[in-house]
């Protein structure tokens, strides 16, 4: 059974003989009532605070689990994010190399290519320059004869079985005429 404050101020006893002072009785009851009266408003007043308290407390955890939900995300995401970027770093670091060791091999064909048509164009330098001496050997021999000729008093035949040393490089010493 709970006491309330009324309970006390109107608690009657039983009178008896040599019984303790009425009004001292009535007083301290009335002490008693307005103290159980304040204690009973402190008990509501603590209670509403720790109803309170306990609601902010359930809110302040649900609040953590957020937070600690949304920092674990964000720790995924930021993982993921480096992962992501460390492999796309790693893939544009292999198709640079791709496209360095395909920029290097074609400047390697590039060269080489070049190389062999330099060597080709010597050799036709070279073929051509022979050629050119045998054009002067050919032309020189054809002074000294025609020097002699002239010596001699007669004109070198072309005609009959006399070779004439421009029969070999005649096609290649004069174009052919347009007639």
């Amino acid at each position: 059974m709970t006491l309330t404050p009324l309970d006390v101020q109107h608690k009657v006893f039983d009178k008896q003989f040599r019984g303790y002072d009425r009004k001292q009785v009535d007083q301290f009851l009335e002490e008693v009532a307005h103290a159980l009266e304040l204690l009973i408003r402190e008990n509501a007043t603590l209670k509403d605070r720790v109803t309170a308290c306990e609601h902010e407390l359930s809110e302040l955890r649900q609040a953590e689990a957020t937070l600690t939900n949304t920092l674990i995300t964000t720790q995924r995401f930021v993982d993921q994010l480096k992962g992501g970027a460390q492999q796309d770093a790693e893939r544009i670091v292999k198709e640079a190399e791709l496209k360095a060791d395909n920029m290097l091999l074609q400047a390697r064909t590039d060269l080489a290519e070049l190389q062999r048509a330099l060597a080709d164009l010597r050799r036709e330098r070279a073929l051509m320059l022979e050629q050119i001496r045998a054009t002067l050997k050919t032309f020189e021999r054809i002074l000294e004869l025609e020097d002699s000729g002239a010596e001699e008093g007669e004109a070198p035949s072309h005609a009959g079985s006399q070779h004439s040393p421009l029969s070999d490089h005649s096609s290649t010493l004069y174009p052919p005429h347009a007639s």
